[in-house]
Parts: C-alpha cells; sequence; structure tokens
C-alpha cells in the first residue's frame, strides 16, 4: 500500500514539471450597486418636490373658501354640471329674525333648463315650523323666490342657490339652506318698481344680484371642500418625506411610491396630478449606478 502512494506521488511530481503554471487576466472587474441614487433620479426627485409643493398650495386654495382661486361654489357647480337630472333634493326653514317659523310662506324655484333653453318653476309652502322641501330638482343654480302675505303686501325675499350634485356613492344630492325672512320694515325701506309710489303692494328685497359670484349653497358641502384642501395638503407632506427619503437612501422604489402620492394631490388644471404621473412614468428610466468594489 505504501509503495502505492509513493508511485502516485511521483505521477503528480511528474504532471507538475511538464505543465507550466500560466497566468491569464480576463479585465473583468466587481462591482455592486451604488447607494446613491444616481443624478437622473436626484433631478427627477427635485421635480417631484415642485409638484408636491403644487399640490400643498392647492390645498390651501381648497382650505381658504373665500377667497382662493377656485371657491366652494365654483367647485360644486361644475360637479353639478356632469350630474344626471333629478339627482338634487332641496330642503330647510323660514323663520324670522327673531326665530319664529313663517308658516304658509310659499317657496318658488325657478331654474333655466338647459335643453329646452326654458324657466322651469315649482313651488310649496312651508309647514307649521316653517319647513319646506323639494325632491327631484337639476343640481345646479336656482333662484328661490320666499313670497310672504302680510300687513297688506306680499313681501318677496329673493336668493341665488347652488343645488349640490350627488357626492361619492351617495345617487341623491342634498342641499339644506335655513333662510331668516327680513322684517316688515326691511322691505318698506325697499323702493317700489314703480315710481312716484310710495307703499307698494309688491316689496322686494332681492339677493340674486351680489350672489352671482358667489351663491347660497349648503353649509356642508362647504366643509367637505375645506376637508379635502386638508387632504391635499397631508398628501403632498407625505409625498414630499417619500422623496427627500428616497434622496436619502438611493430607492427607486420609494421614489416611485412619491409620485404615486403626489398624483393625488391633483392640483388645479390637474397640474399636480399630471406631473405626479410624468414623475411616476420617468421612475422606470432610473438606471442603477454600479461602483467598482476594489
Amino acid at each position: 500500500m505504501a509503495e502505492d502512494l509513493s508511485q502516485e506521488g511521483s505521477y503528480l511530481d511528474e504532471v507538475v514539471e511538464e505543465s507550466p503554471v500560466i497566468f491569464a487576466s480576463s479585465n473583468a472587474v466587481l462591482t455592486i450597486e451604488d447607494p446613491n441614487l444616481h443624478p437622473i433620479g436626484k433631478a427627477l426627485a427635485v421635480f417631484l418636490l415642485f409638484t408636491c409643493m403644487l399640490g400643498f398650495l392647492n390645498g390651501m386654495d381648497f382650505a381658504s373658501p373665500e377667497d382662493g382661486l377656485v371657491r366652494p361654489d365654483e367647485f360644486v357647480y361644475r360637479l353639478a354640471q356632469s350630474a344626471p337630472d333629478d339627482t338634487a333634493t332641496f330642503r330647510g326653514t323660514v323663520v324670522s329674525p327673531s326665530g319664529e317659523p313663517m308658516v304658509n310662506a310659499t317657496v318658488y324655484l325657478s331654474w333655466l333648463d338647459d335643453a329646452t333653453k326654458m324657466w322651469v318653476s315649482e313651488e310649496n309652502m312651508t309647514d307649521e315650523n316653517g319647513g319646506y322641501a323639494f325632491e327631484k330638482l337639476d343640481p345646479g343654480l336656482i333662484r328661490v323666490d320666499i313670497i310672504v302675505a302680510r300687513d297688506g303686501h306680499r313681501d318677496v325675499f329673493s336668493n341665488g342657490v347652488l343645488l349640490s350634485p350627488p357626492a361619492l356613492i351617495e345617487p341623491i344630492g342634498f342641499t339644506t339652506i335655513d333662510f331668516t325672512f327680513p322684517t316688515s320694515d326691511a322691505f318698506a325701506a325697499q323702493p317700489c318698481d314703480t315710481e312716484g309710489e310710495t307703499d307698494c303692494e309688491i316689496r322686494t328685497i332681492d339677493k340674486t344680484p351680489e350672489q352671482e359670484e358667489n351663491p347660497l349653497m349648503d353649509p356642508s358641502a362647504k366643509s367637505g371642500y375645506i376637508l379635502i384642501g386638508f387632504g391635499f395638503m397631508g398628501m403632498a407632506l407625505i409625498a414630499a418625506g417619500f422623496t427627500v427619503w428616497s434622496l436619502k437612501s438611493g430607492s427607486v422604489l420609494l421614489l416611485r411610491t412619491a409620485s404615486v402620492l403626489a398624483f393625488f394631490t391633483m392640483g388645479h388644471y390637474y397640474s399636480a396630478c399630471i406631473f405626479g404621473l410624468m414623475a411616476f412614468l420617468l421612475s422606470f428610466a432610473v438606471p442603477r449606478k454600479q461602483i467598482p468594489l476594489l
């Protein structure tokens, strides 16, 4: 057995002596992914931060309904234009300045029908609590004339009202407005429609001219509009946070997540929405930089 091992060892020695060792280089370099974000990704992150700023400003505008670029009534009116017919209800109360219900007051509604280009009207009487209710109306702008007969006069209180369209999963839009009917002295102070008369039979207080740009609307619809604004601001801040995180960690996935969040901040004329979608698509073109492993 010992003799066999010695023979095997001598054979290997002969192979090594006859085969010279040769070293060759393939010029291959071992690399790993760069933990830092690629310059294209950094540029995209800056673009996303700009988009988040647009979304935040849009939210601030929504949260400032009285002086914003787009006011709640304009927002609701746009939704009402595309809403189905007969999907709005209108209800509320009519009370005196002292809070007493105005019983048997006539609530007269009129609006311009877009299909026929004719004025359509509907009326109802207030009940013992001063309440009124209308159903199956078209969402949009209407004129509301409240008529009360008293002291030998017919007092007409006119207002412009915006009926809310259906929202989210609700099939019906609800509008609730409580009117405070002016006093008899307030109507007596108004000039008569006929010149020369001092004690007219029909006395009118018409608020519609001053309500052309800001019609009366459901208070809950305005509150919902403000909540949407705070939602946009919160979404923009979260998207900005993910963007900064992606800059620090070099993660393209976080950058892509930030672009999706920025998409839902919408923006006026869908600016932030469009920019967020662009950033999402461009995130797939961000290369991963390789660095040599020394």
